[in-house]
């Protein structure tokens, strides 16, 4: 009897608890099926997010060192006086744009003058005792043997005394003719005159460092700048095969100012900073340089082809490293992380997860997420840049 009623009990209970098990089961099964009803209505209900796109491309990147320089002239000459003297005349404007052999300065020449006048009358005098001491010689000669060789012998020594002052008279008058030229201070070079630092009636002498005027030659001009000393095999090795271009702009990046080629590396690297300077030199003929301006520079080092290039705003960044949206033909973000190689003036050149043809959102992603439906606008590329950086 008592075997046959606790048989009857887990009998019961187990009925009871595979009831309730069921129950429960049909329950829950019922609660997900309605709350996943739920999601899909609501994503159905859910607006599309509007974004902007941009197609990842196939294109030659250039790829350029960047750097801060200073303009220099290609020449500059402080101007001095080589004579002493007033000055009278001053026959150039601060600023100009002078020739070489234009007129500067004049001193007053008449000091001058009169020295070479004097050295020219000396050697008329000089040339009229030597035509008498040649008349008195061939009287010598033509007396034969009435006149003594001794005396024949003499006057043959004034003759060849008075040539000689002759010849010393010559370089007199070519060292006062010289120093009556330089009363004329010209341009030793072609460029623009800087401020003149003399008037007319100032007493200027060779033997002051204080100049006249400066001029700078500024077409062509130089540009000096320094690249990071990891760099230097490989600028050697590409202007070996040729010049390499450099590209002047404004300091804010924003305009640029004039295209150039690279003339000289430096023969040593600066141990302090780890730089190697360099030399550009402009043809600069719209004088958008300008000595002592400040410019930002880009050295062409090489050309990377073929490579995967998008706009830099369809590149994102976040505490797992960068990441781009790609949206397929069914309107839907899918989030790919990337890897990123050279980026400058708005366009990044992706070595890792874009494809050349795929569309990225440059636009809008803030509302994104993975799976977001998006309505779209193709953004405008525009053209490949000319100027990016080697990070």
């Amino acid at each position: 009897m008592t075997k046959s009623r606790t048989i009857g009990w887990v009998l019961l209970v187990s009925a009871v608890a595979v009831a309730g098990y069921f129950g429960w089961q049909r329950f829950y099964g019922q609660e997900v099926t309605a709350r996943a009803e739920n999601a899909q209505k609501s994503a159905a209900r859910r607006p599309a997010v509007p974004v902007t796109l941009a197609p990842v491309e196939k294109a030659d990147f250039p790829v350029f060192l960047t750097g801060l320089g200073t303009v220099q002239g290609f020449n500059t000459v402080q101007v001095r006086t080589r004579v002493d003297g007033q000055i009278d005349k001053i026959a150039f404007q601060e600023g100009q744009l002078v020739n070489q052999g234009d007129l500067l300065v004049e001193v007053d020449p008449r000091p001058f003058q009169a020295t070479l006048d004097q050295a020219k009358a000396k050697k008329a005098q000089d040339e009229a005792n030597l035509a008498n001491a040649n008349l008195d010689l061939q009287r010598y000669t033509k007396l034969g043997e009435f006149a003594t060789r001794q005396q024949t012998d003499t006057q043959r020594s004034t003759v060849a005394q008075l040539t000689a002052q002759i010849a010393a008279d010559d370089a007199a008058i070519s060292n006062a003719q010289t120093q009556l030229d330089y009363t004329q201070v010209k341009a030793p070079i072609s460029g623009v005159a800087g401020l003149r630092q003399v008037d007319i009636g100032n007493i200027v002498n060779s033997a002051t460092q204080t100049g006249i005027v400066t001029i700078a030659q500024i077409e062509p001009i130089s540009v000096i700048f320094t690249a990071p000393e990891d760099q230097l095999p490989y600028i050697n090795e590409a202007q070996a095969a040729s010049p390499l271009k450099v590209i002047a702009i404004t300091t804010d990046g924003k305009k640029p100012l004039a295209e150039g080629k690279l003339a000289v590396v430096n023969n040593q690297v600066d141990t302090t900073s780890g730089t190697i300077r360099l030399k550009a030199v402009f043809d600069n003929k719209n004088h958008a340089l300008w000595p002592g301006q400040s410019v930002s520079t880009r050295l062409l080092v090489k050309t990377l082809k073929d490579a995967t290039v998008v706009p830099d705003d369809g590149i994102q960044h976040s505490t797992d490293g960068l990441y781009a949206y790609t949206v397929g033909q069914d309107n839907k973000a899918e989030l790919r992380k990337v890897k990123v190689s050279q980026s400058i003036d708005g366009r990044s050149v992706v070595d890792q997860g874009l494809s050349p043809g795929e569309r990225v959102i440059t636009g809008g992603q803030f509302k994104v997420q993975p799976g977001s439906l998006v309505t779209t606008a193709v953004a405008s590329t525009g053209t490949a840049p000319s100027k990016v950086q080697q990070e």
